[in-house]
């Protein structure tokens, strides 16, 4: 737990290399762990993936699990501008979409930036661009590629950070963030995670102050920045490993708090 930091009353999470390698299901022992982080605390999950991401790498792993209680778990995909809330389902309890005009433009934007910056590859798995409803995604090497695959072309995210600048200063009006390890998301200006985390604590009552985010982009150009530049008390790790062990540190601490 961070030093001097009282025990949070809720922790959120990235989940793209912070819970789960990108795009893929949560690790069994992640699992384990994430599960009983749940029986303890509410948790949150915000991330640049969209809702049906989330079920594949971790509502329906979690849901063969019996005795969760799934009203504590907070599901906020496409960068916090969508919540879902459990209600005997899965509850869509808002959504910040963007416009045609703005999809459109940023469709056109992205595609031409990372055309000329050299970035736009030929051979991908799945879509390179897609249409989320309240974000628009850039995937370099498609939704479905592996995730070698996708650690070698940018191993450092010097790639996705120069096409963030350069998305960015053509769309000034909308917001563009570098996302997992090869993608970078555009949502509408102000909407992003710290928006999310805002949202978040009003539907809660939890306090911001009270909460902690971990996540593995709290860099200046990461789209988890936003959560740490809004004074969220935040831990930063370097894949769903690091979240583990930080966790098996931290639950024993809520316990008994």
């Amino acid at each position: 737990m961070i030093e001097g930091m009282p025990a949070p009353r809720l922790v959120a999470f990235d989940l793209d290399d912070t819970l789960a390698p990108s795009k893929s299901p949560l690790d069994p022992q992640m699992l384990e762990t994430f599960a009983s982080l749940l029986e303890v605390v509410p948790v949150a999950v915000i991330s640049g993936g969209n809702f049906q991401q989330f079920e594949q790498q971790l509502v329906t792993p979690l849901r063969k699990r019996p005795g969760l209680r799934l009203e504590d778990l907070h599901l906020m995909p496409t960068c916090g501008t969508r919540y879902y809330a459990w209600e005997q389902d899965w509850t869509l309890q808002y959504a910040e979409d963007l416009t045609e005009d703005e999809k459109a433009r940023a469709l056109a934007a992205v595609e031409a930036q990372a055309t000329a910056a050299g970035y736009w590859e030929s051979e991908t798995w799945g879509p390179i661009l897609e249409d989320r409803g309240s974000q628009i995604t850039f995937s370099a090497l498609g939704q479905s590629a592996p995730v070698d695959v996708k650690k070698r072309w940018d191993p450092t995210g010097a790639k996705k950070d120069d096409l963030r600048r350069l998305v960015q200063a053509e769309l000034p009006d909308l917001e563009v963030r570098s996302g997992g390890s090869t993608s970078i998301d555009i949502t509408r200006k102000g909407i992003d995670k710290a928006y999310g985390m805002q949202r978040l604590a009003e539907l809660t009552g939890v306090a911001l102050a009270d909460m902690l985010f971990v996540g593995d982009r709290l860099d200046p150009e990461g789209n988890d920045y936003p959560v740490k530049a809004l004074g969220v008390p935040t831990h930063a790790v370097t894949g769903w490993e690091d979240t583990d062990a930080f966790l098996r540190q931290l639950i024993p601490t809520l316990r008994t708090a």
